[in-house]
């Protein structure tokens, strides 16, 4: 159909921010709207987060500019003004066996 190309060139390279699963380092969860830094730089953005009692440690999903976004990144996460550390995980968090 005419313009396919353009929606193909948008499929095979994602604009803007992609969802990124966090495993914080700490218990402390962090919430939607806690910014998610590298350095001084803002990447990107809690969208959801919680105390994960499965695997023992605070998850957040984010939306994290996509230079960051590579499995086992290590980024932080601003929590009441706190940096806390978080790596970049595969979604989903928890798989049963």
């Amino acid at each position: 159909f005419p313009g396919s190309g353009r929606f193909a060139a948008f499929r095979d390279r994602p604009a803007g921010r992609v969802r990124a699963g966090l495993a914080l380092d700490s218990k402390r969860s962090a919430r939607e709207g806690h910014p998610v830094m590298l350095g001084d730089r803002q990447v990107g953005m809690v969208t959801s987060g919680s105390f994960s009692p499965t695997l023992e440690r605070a998850v957040a999903m984010a939306m994290v500019d996509p230079d960051v976004a590579a499995n086992g990144s290590v980024l932080d996460v601003l929590i009441r003004d706190s940096r806390q550390a978080a790596t970049v995980t595969p979604l989903p968090f928890y798989r049963r066996s």
